[in-house]
């Protein structure tokens, strides 16, 4: 009897669940992303080992559907790869937004020394390759 009234109880759950759910709202908007085209940035002409600093990029939004979503980040050795997220809006109407320059920043603790190569997505060459706009910035000790 115990395992009947708890089995009536899980499905009586799950059938709430369920019927309270619909995987199939086409009122909802959906996203997919891409990288921004990074214009220029804001770098130091150097670092100090152990201090952070702040790094601006700046970038044109293509659309009125296309929203900032965070930095997508690589690190290998002394290089930092950067890419700034975009998650665009489908299902909507967008408006071009041709000279809109907006900007991205965030902050860079140095904790190593030599020097940093910063590379940035700038977008793609003919042969569909990325690019990357390079900055190499000394560490010092003071």
């Amino acid at each position: 009897m115990k395992k009947f009234v708890t089995l009536f109880i899980l499905v009586i759950i799950a059938t709430f669940t369920f019927a309270s759910c619909e995987l199939n709202d086409d009122n909802s908007p959906t996203y997919n992303f891409e990288f921004a085209i990074i214009d220029s940035v804001d770098v130091p002409d150097h670092f100090v080992l152990g201090e952070t600093k702040e790094i601006t990029v700046y970038y044109k939004r293509p659309t009125t559907c296309h929203f900032e979503n965070g930095f997508y980040y690589e690190k290998n050795l002394n290089t930092r790869t950067f890419a700034l997220q975009m998650a665009v809006v489908n299902n909507t109407t967008c408006e071009a937004l041709e000279e809109q320059v907006s900007e991205a920043s965030f902050n860079f603790y140095v904790s190593n020394n030599g020097s940093y190569l910063f590379k940035f997505y700038n977008g793609e060459d003919a042969a569909g390759q990325n690019t990357f706009l390079e900055y190499e910035i000394p560490v010092t000790e003071e």
